[in-house]
């Protein structure tokens, strides 16, 4: 379960921001969006299944979701370094602050895995690791596991606590740590069993999901899940069946272009890949929907909308990830779907039936029909908005306070709330602005 996630000198995000999970405690809404759960030093507490991130084009809404994801992928590979001068490819500091000091990129996250909350915090150039720190909460109060510090004037790793609760120190993994390298993924892969935990949580519990238009999301995991006939094969045909897209059945059939077509791609290959394409399957998933009377009708893949292509790719992941209680970051999650579509699978993961095992999703959209007060509570509704010099934010509704009845659909797309694109001429520059439409509306009325 996440908790919370801070990041800085980031991408667009040059001071600190941070998102936070916890549910307002004022706010009684729609209880099952949330997760109630006593943690040690955090009892009564309850945590949103999750939170909307809106605003405009290049805004940060992404970009927050890639900070979490930059952060993941360094502790999941960080150990395969071998060179102490390897660039470490996931920082991407703030770039529009040309000739000042280089300052480190800082990633800090709470979460729980097998039941005990974690702090863990990461800062690092892409040279090396300036700081990196975990802290433990097995019991009420903070265990500090291990804090690395690099010392530029003495050009040494400094290490505290000399003697931490709850952890053993081993000086020599320490010294083996490359500069580059992260000390958690270095010690899993030198297995000190008490850090895989947190590993784990980072590899396997933490998912990306990329819905945008610039990514082809493949229905690979659906397919797989159909075709092996697996537990969730009868829950994804469960799910096609009321989403009001006429199917009644799916399933995977083998369907193999003619050998000449084969062969003709094949040939442009490497030869080294030649022979395996040539004997690849080609599956693909059939869909039955409903006909005239009870016919039942079976329809090519490729005659499906791509709408349709859309729903059944994600269906598999989303019941996959409420099943074993992910925690999932979604860029984009309504594109090629109908809004009513998009607000079904939200009311999937908000359902205490439904979702059972605590999975939680972060999402960016432009959709403001989801701003409903009988879908989302105003807890759930974060913003991304960028200032004159390039700098991007992150906030969250509660912070203007809306009134209770009020209209947040109206007051986003009027801009109450910033974190809408700022075009008051046109794209042109070609049109009177909106204040001068005003005042041409008062002077035709006197």
């Amino acid at each position: 379960m996440l908790l919370q996630f801070s990041v800085s000198n980031f991408g667009c995000f040059r001071e600190l921001q941070t998102l936070n999970l916890a549910a307002s405690a004022q706010d009684k809404s729609l209880a099952d969006n949330c997760i109630v759960r006593d943690l040690s030093g955090l009892q009564g507490k309850r945590w949103l299944k999750g939170v909307a991130i809106y605003g405009a084009n290049a805004s940060g809404k992404s970009t927050l979701i890639k900070a979490m994801g930059a952060l993941a992928a360094m502790v999941k590979t960080s150990a395969k370094t071998t060179d102490p001068k390897e660039r470490i490819s996931q920082i991407e500091p703030f770039a529009l602050a040309p000739g000042e000091p280089e300052s480190p990129t800082a990633f800090a996250i709470a979460f729980i895995a097998d039941g005990i909350r974690y702090e863990y915090r990461v800062a690092a150039t892409q040279e090396r690791i300036w700081h990196e720190s975990l802290r433990a909460f097995p019991e009420k109060r903070e265990q500090t596991w291990f804090n690395r510090n690099w010392n530029p004037e003495q050009g040494v790793y400094e290490w505290t606590p000399e003697r931490p609760k709850g952890f053993h120190r081993d000086p020599q993994l320490e010294g083996y740590t490359l500069p580059n390298m992260l000390f958690l993924s270095k010690a899993v892969a030198s297995n000190r069993t008490d850090l895989e935990p947190v590993f784990r949580w980072f590899k396997d519990r933490l998912k990306f999901l990329d819905l945008s238009a610039r990514n082809q999301f493949g229905s690979g995991f659906t397919l797989k899940q159909v075709e092996d006939r697996t537990e969730l094969h009868s829950k994804i045909v469960d799910l096609l069946r009321h989403a009001d897209l006429g199917v009644t059945d799916a399933r995977a059939v083998e369907r193999r272009p003619p050998q000449e077509e084969i062969d003709g791609i094949a040939a442009s290959l490497p030869a080294e890949l030649q022979d395996g394409y040539r004997k690849r399957r080609w599956v693909k998933p059939e869909l039955t929907h409903r006909g005239t009377g009870s016919a039942q009708v079976t329809l090519p893949w490729e005659s499906e909308s791509a709408g349709t292509h859309r729903f059944f790719a994600i269906a598999g992941p989303w019941l996959d990830i409420m099943a074993k209680g992910h925690v999932v970051c979604v860029d984009e999650l309504e594109t090629s779907m109908h809004p009513l579509m998009v607000r079904e699978l939200l009311r999937l993961m908000f359902s205490s039936k439904e979702n059972s095992g605590g999975a939680q999703l972060l999402f960016t959209t432009h959709n403001p029909l989801l701003l409903d007060s009988t879908l989302m509570r105003r807890d759930q509704v974060w913003f991304t908005d960028k200032n004159e010099i390039g700098e991007s934010h992150v906030y969250p509704l509660t912070d203007y306070a809306p009134r209770k009845g009020e209209s947040l659909i109206r007051g986003y797309l009027s801009g109450r709330y910033g974190a809408v694109p700022f075009v008051p001429k046109g794209l042109m520059g070609s049109f009177p602005s909106h204040e001068v439409i005003a005042e041409r509306e008062v002077v035709g009325h006197e």
